[in-house]
């Protein structure tokens, strides 16, 4: 017979039994949790990826800066509190950008105008050989012969120039849309940058919990690797185009080329990506040349040669590769094969990427690594 002391009681409140969830359970429920993860990752990334790269760019601006940010914070503690320093920052931040392009679209405006009413003239009368053309050192009769064959008749010129017209409007069309695309994404840059300058200590801090939890310290020490790769790519691209810029706008000046300022601010531009800043040389060198000053366009080459190679091949490597101890090559790969892939993004992104490479590289194969670079300061 069964002992009734022993049986549960019928008459009583139901006891809940607690049962522990076996191993197999709990994994099951740490891979649904990992695919829910990434499902909501993936879905967040989709919706919003026509402006990750207006995302990336305010991250760009903001890792850049962050170090000149967070003296003026602590140098100016009552304009930091509240929206004050950020949205100063960010509005100097948009003029070191937007002040160029104004230079840039009141020149060609101007240029425009006077290049159309030219075109005008030449369907009516034709283009006469330039001056000039008889001063070039070399290939002068060559060039006046093929100058009279195709440009001085003005049924010649209105033929050229009736084809091209056509495509001139597609091509303006295009140009438009473009414009309007890359200036919706400069905007939100700006703003993604005016809160990150806003919240940034919280962002911080977030990601070196969530690096922490997800990678350990090896994940921090990677971001800082980005965080110092970055800061050398602006010193070593930004800065360095500009003062390129500025010391090729005065030789521009002194050796007569027109428009040396606009001139200047294109050489800056160009000189940020490697091996682009001759192209701009020659084109004023060839413009000064035209104008019959054949000795100063000759010394606007070389000098403009000789600033563009110290600028490669000596400034740079040590600005970009030695906030990370990159090697050379490694830099110049993540800039080229970067701004091939990415665009004008992957001047930044590029470096950073070889740069976490390297040191990922380097542990696996020595087990050792270089001295941290420090990340910038909360």
């Amino acid at each position: 017979m069964p002992d009734h002391h022993n049986l549960p009681s019928l008459s009583g409140p139901p006891r809940c039994v607690l049962v522990k969830p076996s191993q197999r359970s709990r994994r099951g429920q740490e891979v649904a949790r990992a695919v829910l993860a990434f499902f909501i990752l993936a879905i967040a990334l989709y919706t919003i990826h026509g402006f990750l790269p207006a995302l990336v760019w305010g991250c760009v601006f903001a890792i850049a800066t962050w170090p000149l940010y967070t003296r003026t914070r602590r140098a100016w503690p009552q304009a930091a509190k509240g929206l004050l320093l950020p949205f100063i920052f960010t509005a100097a931040m948009a003029l070191i950008f937007v002040i160029p392009m104004m230079l840039i679209t009141l020149e060609a405006v101007g240029e425009a105008q006077s290049a159309l009413a030219w075109l005008e003239k030449a369907r009516q009368s034709g283009v006469p050989v330039p001056q000039a053309v008889s001063h070039l050192p070399f290939g002068s009769q060559t060039l006046t012969s093929w100058w009279q064959a195709h440009l001085a008749n003005p049924q010649d010129v209105s033929g050229l120039t009736g084809a091209l017209d056509s495509k001139g409007v597609a091509l303006t069309k295009a140009v438009g849309s473009q414009i309007a695309h890359r200036g919706t994404l400069f905007c939100f840059s700006i703003v993604t940058l005016f809160f990150l300058y806003k919240d940034g200590v919280s962002v911080i801090r977030q990601c070196r919990v969530a690096s922490r939890r997800a990678f350990g310290k090896r994940g921090e020490t990677i971001a800082r690797q980005i965080v110092a790769s970055i800061h050398g790519t602006v010193q070593g691209l930004v800065l360095v185009g500009m003062a390129e810029g500025l010391l090729m706008g005065v030789v521009y000046f002194l050796c007569g080329a027109p428009h040396p300022a606009l001139f200047g601010v294109i050489t800056a531009v160009a000189a940020m990506i490697p091996f682009c800043a001759m192209i701009a040389v020659g084109l004023v060198s060839l413009l000064i040349l035209a104008q019959g000053a054949s000795v100063a366009g000759i010394a606007t080459f070389c000098i403009g040669a000789v600033v563009i190679f110290v600028a490669d091949h000596f400034v740079r490597p040590v600005l970009i590769g030695g906030s990370t101890k990159l090697p050379f090559l490694w830099v110049l790969l993540g800039i080229l094969g970067g701004a091939e892939t990415w665009g004008l993004l992957g001047l930044f992104v590029g470096p950073a990427a070889m740069a976490a490479l390297d040191l990922l590289w380097r542990r696996w194969t020595t087990g050792s690594e270089r001295p941290e670079p420090p990340l910038p300061p909360a």
